[in-house]
Protein backbone atom coordinates (compact mmCIF):
# COMPACT_ATOMS: atom_id res chain seq x y z
CA UNK A 1 0.00 0.00 0.00
CA UNK A 2 1.47 3.29 -0.89
CA UNK A 3 0.46 6.81 0.46
CA UNK A 4 -0.31 9.83 -1.80
CA UNK A 5 -1.48 12.51 -0.33
CA UNK A 6 -3.91 13.05 3.26
CA UNK A 7 -7.54 14.06 2.43
CA UNK A 8 -7.27 17.53 4.29
CA UNK A 9 -4.45 18.20 0.79
CA UNK A 10 -7.34 18.62 -1.36
CA UNK A 11 -9.84 21.08 -0.65
CA UNK A 12 -13.91 20.37 -0.69
CA UNK A 13 -14.68 20.61 -4.86
CA UNK A 14 -11.58 20.22 -6.28
CA UNK A 15 -8.72 18.26 -7.50
CA UNK A 16 -5.24 17.58 -6.71
CA UNK A 17 -2.31 16.15 -9.04
CA UNK A 18 -0.58 13.41 -7.20
CA UNK A 19 3.11 11.77 -8.74
CA UNK A 20 4.41 8.55 -7.18
CA UNK A 21 7.34 7.61 -9.24
CA UNK A 22 6.72 8.06 -12.74
CA UNK A 23 3.29 7.44 -12.39
CA UNK A 24 0.92 10.53 -12.41
CA UNK A 25 -2.78 10.27 -10.51
CA UNK A 26 -5.03 12.95 -9.33
CA UNK A 27 -7.80 13.29 -6.84
CA UNK A 28 -10.86 14.73 -7.14
CA UNK A 29 -13.17 15.81 -3.73
CA UNK A 30 -16.58 16.02 -3.91
CA UNK A 31 -19.37 16.35 -1.54
CA UNK A 32 -16.53 15.18 1.09
CA UNK A 33 -16.22 12.05 -0.95
CA UNK A 34 -12.65 11.21 -2.83
CA UNK A 35 -12.32 9.81 -6.36
CA UNK A 36 -8.47 8.61 -7.27
CA UNK A 37 -7.93 7.95 -11.31
CA UNK A 38 -5.00 7.65 -13.36
CA UNK A 39 -3.74 10.83 -14.97
CA UNK A 40 -4.40 9.80 -18.56
CA UNK A 41 -6.80 10.68 -21.29
CA UNK A 42 -8.11 7.68 -22.41
CA UNK A 43 -7.91 9.45 -26.27
CA UNK A 44 -4.70 10.28 -26.05
CA UNK A 45 -3.29 9.23 -23.62
CA UNK A 46 -1.61 12.01 -22.39
CA UNK A 47 -1.80 14.49 -18.88
CA UNK A 48 -5.04 15.70 -18.53
CA UNK A 49 -4.43 18.86 -16.41
CA UNK A 50 -3.94 22.32 -18.33
CA UNK A 51 -2.16 23.48 -14.37
CA UNK A 52 -1.15 21.84 -11.67
CA UNK A 53 -3.83 20.61 -9.71
CA UNK A 54 -6.54 21.57 -12.47
CA UNK A 55 -8.37 18.89 -13.72
CA UNK A 56 -12.19 20.21 -12.98
CA UNK A 57 -14.35 22.36 -15.94
CA UNK A 58 -14.54 25.72 -14.76
CA UNK A 59 -17.97 25.30 -12.92
CA UNK A 60 -16.42 22.50 -10.85
CA UNK A 61 -19.00 19.73 -12.06
CA UNK A 62 -16.73 17.44 -14.52
CA UNK A 63 -13.23 16.87 -15.24
CA UNK A 64 -11.86 18.12 -18.18
CA UNK A 65 -9.04 17.04 -20.60
CA UNK A 66 -7.50 20.33 -21.15
CA UNK A 67 -5.89 19.08 -25.35
CA UNK A 68 -9.57 18.23 -26.45
CA UNK A 69 -12.00 19.24 -24.16
CA UNK A 70 -13.12 15.82 -23.04
CA UNK A 71 -15.15 16.15 -20.17
CA UNK A 72 -15.67 12.89 -17.69
CA UNK A 73 -18.19 12.43 -14.93
CA UNK A 74 -16.92 12.66 -11.48
CA UNK A 75 -18.03 10.08 -10.23
CA UNK A 76 -17.16 7.25 -12.44
CA UNK A 77 -14.92 8.80 -15.14
CA UNK A 78 -17.24 8.17 -17.89
CA UNK A 79 -16.62 10.46 -20.88
CA UNK A 80 -19.77 12.15 -21.74
CA UNK A 81 -18.47 14.99 -24.12
CA UNK A 82 -15.46 14.60 -26.59
CA UNK A 83 -13.78 12.10 -28.69
CA UNK A 84 -13.61 9.54 -25.81
CA UNK A 85 -17.09 9.10 -25.63
CA UNK A 86 -18.55 6.17 -23.69
CA UNK A 87 -14.65 5.36 -22.79
CA UNK A 88 -13.59 6.28 -19.12
CA UNK A 89 -10.98 7.49 -16.84
CA UNK A 90 -8.73 4.70 -15.25
CA UNK A 91 -9.90 4.38 -11.48
CA UNK A 92 -7.26 3.55 -8.99
CA UNK A 93 -8.19 1.51 -5.98
CA UNK A 94 -7.58 3.03 -2.46
CA UNK A 95 -8.23 3.32 1.23
CA UNK A 96 -8.34 6.08 3.39
CA UNK A 97 -6.33 5.09 6.72
CA UNK A 98 -5.83 7.59 9.44
CA UNK A 99 -6.76 10.22 6.74
CA UNK A 100 -4.43 9.13 4.30
CA UNK A 101 -5.05 8.65 0.90
CA UNK A 102 -3.47 5.04 0.36
CA UNK A 103 -3.04 3.29 -2.76
CA UNK A 104 -4.08 -0.48 -2.58
CA UNK A 105 -3.18 -3.38 -5.26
Amino acid sequence: MIPVSHIDDIEDESSKGLSIGDDSYFAVKKDAQIYLYKNKCPHLGIELNWQEDQFLNMDGALIQCSTHGALFLIEDGECVSGPCMGKRLEAQSFEIIDGSIVLTP
